[in-house]
């Protein structure tokens, strides 16, 4: 199929997905045309490349762990034992981020908390918009 029925198909941009094939994540046949021709299989792949987009792994994890993966009709699964290592690096990376995230919030919610409790007025609120205070 064409890359704009394909694009209908996978409710993925046809800008993403050019640039899913730079990334190596998907390789459609080229016509004589030059026109890109995509296999059935094809809209499996994106269903998982955003699978794995949406569990927090970039594309140049993907590209490695894509072609260990297979469809199981409902989500795309790792097919190689060998992939446990490199998913589990990725899952340590996400919860290194989500920590960091959770102490700007604490850090975040105890300005807030001091700013509210010691009663702050501006004592001029243009010039402190402003950044002038």
């Amino acid at each position: 199929m064409r890359m704009g029925e394909f694009s209908r198909r996978t409710g993925v941009s046809q800008r993403l997905l050019r640039y899913y094939e730079e990334q190596g994540l998907l390789r459609p046949e080229r016509r004589p045309s030059g026109y890109r021709e995509y296999a059935e299989e094809d809209v499996a792949t994106v269903r998982g490349i955003r699978m794995l987009l949406g569990a927090g792994l970039n594309t140049a994890v993907i590209a490695e762990l894509l072609p260990c993966m297979v469809d199981t009709g409902r989500i795309l699964a790792p097919a190689c034992s060998g992939m446990l290592p490199d998913l589990r690096r990725e899952r340590e990376r996400i919860d290194e981020a989500v920590s960091g995230l959770l102490s700007a919030r604490d850090r975040l919610d105890a300005i807030i908390d001091a700013t509210a409790r010691d009663g702050v007025v501006d004592p001029d609120p243009d010039a402190c918009a402003a950044g002038l205070v």
